[in-house]
This record gives structure tokens, C-alpha cells and sequence, in this order.
């Protein structure tokens, strides 16, 4: 029987302070409710229902172009029981096992939940707590187990006497399996007398034990797994958690840190080994760094490739294609579309946006290239310019194999600058430069001597 995964996200998330869905809060580069699907797709389920309510649209648009996932709105949340309810309603029954998450629960790995669901399909269970032994179990709901090994009850924290709450040490982790053939046609048994109101999934375990039907349980032997976010500093907390998951991984496959608590690598960036990273590196969306490249410190990059041998100092780069052995930054700005062709530079202070910057090619320090084209061995003198906006268009400049560019120039686009061509620096280039040739453009200088003194007699002054 398929696998159905229901992810509870509809709650408002209060503590947060924020106008936005607590599940749309971002854990590294991605919200809190991605990973929570993306746990359930590598566990290979095979639907994935996203219960939605508060903030349902944005919620949506998180997965904005996926066709994988079912979204049930929970117009009225009247609790984890009542959700279910919905997508029972929603989906016309329920069938297979159905593996229930939350939206707030990011670090849940996928062999947790395959493991879960095996538990529940070979012994045919009702229903499987996912279970933990945290340090502090306050705030947790505690295990009663009966004298067959299985679940007996589930005491909430508040109502809990003093013996439970210092002998039973096992807790809800609020991850369930269920039989979905009883559930759909138990979950109808749910109460709301309780002072919120609300139907408890949790109570099902005691109504499952009424109807004699068995409930099991799978401890999680790592409790940070299941650690919930309801506030920015779990969020925060949380955030170091798969931080420290994610740079384990990448040292172990042969990725070098300095000092791994200042990375942070989102879960679809590839590195290589021997690559370097350096602290207070960020790697976001489809980044990709090559072998032996180092990155940072002090650099940003989003989806953005780096090749092999190449160092990547203090810039923030989007979009962009860094090729091999590249020198970048410090304080370099890579624009969507930059692109630096193997072992060419983009120096101190620098911005590149839409252009490519041909190989052995240079752009020291101190410039802005966009929207331009430039050659093999070019060299950039500090303080170039390319023009490219007139107002209302952006306009191309092109720059041939081999030319040198002196320092203050500027390239008033359109242009087209040939091969093998000198610029003179502090130049304003508003026409064509054909091959080979020397272009040179400013005005005469002119010296006005005894000017200082004239100007204090003007003034007065001895």
C-alpha cells in the first residue's frame, strides 16, 4: 500500500513575533517546512499531503512549481486531530500507512521515518509513537508503557504527578505512523473536552487501547532530531544543529574548515574535496565549489559554480561562474551572469554583472564591468567603468584578446574595443577602436602658474 505523509503546518506560530507563517522561517537557506517535505521525499513516501491555515498562500509558495505535494487548508484549527480529520474529508479516506509530521520539526532525518513507517507496516500496529528520551523532559508528554511492552497512555506534561514526572523519562516526539484504513475510521471517536477545545491526535493511543487495538512505539536514539521550533532561539538552536549535520558530512568526505561553527553550507550546495572553506563562509541554493578552490573568509554565494584551484575572498557572488584557478575579491560583487573564465581576476573592490571576463584576463581593482564582453589576456586598469545604461537601455561593450585598458577609463556603451589595443588612462571611449591601435582621450592640461598667490591677494591676505 503507498505511503501518505500528512505535514501539520497550519498553526500561527505566535511566539515567533512575526507576520509571517512560523513554518516559512528560514532554517539555513530554506524555510522550515521544506525540510520537513524534503525529509519525507528521501524517506520515498508516496504522497505528501501539507495541511495549511494560517498564511496558507505563502505557505504555498514555498513549493511554488512542485507537483508532488497535495495542500489541504485547515480553515478552522481546532487542533492535530481535527487536521487530520480535514485530509481524511479532503482526500475521500485514508489508506496505507500515514506517517504524520510537523511543519516545525526540520531536523527529523529520512531513515527516521522509514524506519517508522517499517515498524508500524510489519506489526501491523494501529499506530506508532515516534518516542524520545530528551534531557529535559518538561514541557513533553510522557509514555506510559503496559506490561505487553506497548504504549498504555500518553500524560501530558501539565498532568503528570510528581512520581511520573520523575519516573517516566520517555516522551512524545508528536511523530506518528498510523494504519490509515483505522485511522479514517477511528480518528471520528476524537473529543475536544479540554480547556483549548481542540481534537488531540495524541489521544488516539488511548483510543486505540479501548478498542484493543495494539500501539507500538520507536525510539529515536538522537533527540535533536526532534527538536521543535516555536521561537526565534530554537530556531537559532536548531539552525547550528543541522549547521554541525551538514559540515560533519562535508569533513568527512574531505572538505577542509578552520573552524566549522562559522560555515554554514545549505542542504543542496556541493563541494569537493580539498576545498577550503573558510570562516564565515555562506553557501546557498545550487552552489557548487571544486577541489582544492578556497572560499573566504567573509563570502557569500548563491547558486553559484566555482571550478578547481580557485580563491574566492570576501565576495558575495549570485549567479555567477567561477571557473578554475580564479583569483576573486577581496570585497568583490558577482552579479547574476558574471562570469571569470579560467585563470582570470576580479580584484579589490570590483563588480561584475552579466559579463564574462575571458581567460588570463583582469579586472584589478576599483571597477565596475556590465553587461560587457572582454577577451583573453586583457588587463583592466583600476577604476574602469564600463557605461552601459543610457537612461533607458542597458548597452553592450566589447573588449578584444590582449588589449590594456589604462586606469579611469570609461567605455560609454555601445562600444566595441578591438584586439591588441591601447586605452589611455583617464579616458572617456565613445567610439569604436579598431585593432592594434591606441586610443587616447582628455582634454589639454593646463598649468596656471602663480594662481595661489593671486587668489590671497584677492582675498587680502600677505
Amino acid at each position: 500500500m503507498p505511503v501518505t505523509a500528512i505535514i501539520l503546518a497550519a498553526g500561527e506560530g505566535t511566539r515567533m513575533k512575526s507576520a509571517h507563517p512560523k513554518v516559512t522561517h528560514k532554517l539555513l537557506d530554506h524555510p522550515l517546512v521544506w525540510w520537513s517535505v524534503d525529509a519525507a521525499r528521501k524517506a520515498q513516501v508516496d504522497r505528501i499531503v501539507v495541511v495549511v491555515g494560517n498564511g496558507a498562500d505563502e505557505v504555498r509558495d514555498v513549493f511554488a512549481g512542485d507537483d508532488d505535494i497535495t495542500f489541504v487548508e485547515q480553515a478552522e484549527r481546532l487542533g492535530t486531530g481535527h487536521a487530520v480529520k480535514v485530509v481524511r474529508d479532503e482526500l475521500g479516506g485514508l489508506a496505507g500507512p500515514v506517517v504524520v509530521l510537523t511543519g516545525d520539526s526540520p531536523l527529523i532525518r529520512p531513515e527516521t521515518i522509514s524506519k517508522l513507517v517499517d515498524h508500524n507496516r510489519e506489526g501491523h500496529f494501529a499506530c506508532t509513537v515516534l518516542t524520545m528520551v530528551p534531557k529535559d523532559p518538561s514541557g513533553y508528554g510522557r509514555i506510559v508503557f503496559g506490561t505487553d511492552g506497548q504504549i498504555k497512555a500518553i500524560v501530558e506534561d501539565k498532568d503528570c504527578t510528581p512520581r511520573q514526572r520523575l519516573e517516566l523519562c520517555e516522551c512524545n516526539s508528536g511523530i506518528y505512523c498510523f494504519c490509515g484504513r483505522r485511522l479514517s475510521e477511528s480518528i471520528d471517536r476524537l473529543g475536544h473536552d479540554n480547556v483549548q477545545g481542540e481534537y488531540y491526535l495524541t489521544d488516539m493511543v488511548g483510543i486505540y487501547r479501548e478498542m484493543g487495538e495494539p500501539v507500538s512505539s520507536v525510539p529515536c536514539c538522537d533527540p535533536t532530531e526532534l527538536l521543535g521550533v516555536n521561537d526565534r532561539a530554537q530556531l537559532a538552536e536548531a539552525t547550528c544543529v543541522m549547521r554541525d549535520r551538514i559540515n560533519q558530512r562535508l569533513m568527512a568526505e574531505g572538505v577542509s574548515m578552520l573552524d566549522p561553527s562559522l560555515v554554514w553550507v545549505g542542504p543542496d550546495v556541493e563541494v569537493a574535496r580539498d576545498a577550503v572553506l573558510m570562516p564565515m563562509t555562506m553557501l546557498w541554493g545550487r552552489t557548487s565549489v571544486g577541489e582544492a578552490s578556497v572560499i573566504g573568509p567573509n563570502s557569500r554565494l548563491t547558486d553559484t559554480y566555482v571550478g578547481c584551484r580557485s580563491t574566492v575572498e570576501e565576495t558575495v557572488a549570485i549567479e555567477a561562474r567561477i571557473d578554475d584557478d580564479v583569483s576573486c575579491g577581496p570585497r568583490a560583487y558577482l552579479r547574476p551572469g558574471a562570469h571569470l573564465m579560467d585563470g582570470s581576476k576580479a580584484g579589490t573592490h570590483v563588480e561584475i554583472k552579466k559579463s564574462t571576463i575571458g581567460p588570463g584576463s583582469k579586472v584589478p581593482h576599483l571597477s565596475y564591468i556590465g553587461d560587457a564582453t572582454i577577451g583573453e589576456g586583457v588587463n583592466i586598469g583600476a577604476g574602469t567603468i564600463t557605461c552601459n545604461y543610457d537612461g533607458i537601455h542597458k548597452n553592450k561593450t566589447t573588449i578584444g584578446d590582449r588589449t590594456f585598458v589604462g586606469s579611469d577609463t570609461m567605455l560609454v556603451a555601445p562600444v566595441n574595443v578591438g584586439s591588441d589595443v591601447t586605452i589611455g588612462a583617464s579616458s572617456c571611449i565613445t567610439h569604436d577602436v579598431p585593432d592594434g591601435a591606441l586610443a587616447v582621450e582628455r582634454s589639454e592640461q593646463k598649468v596656471v602658474e602663480g594662481y595661489a598667490a593671486r587668489k590671497r591677494a584677492q582675498r587680502g591676505e600677505a
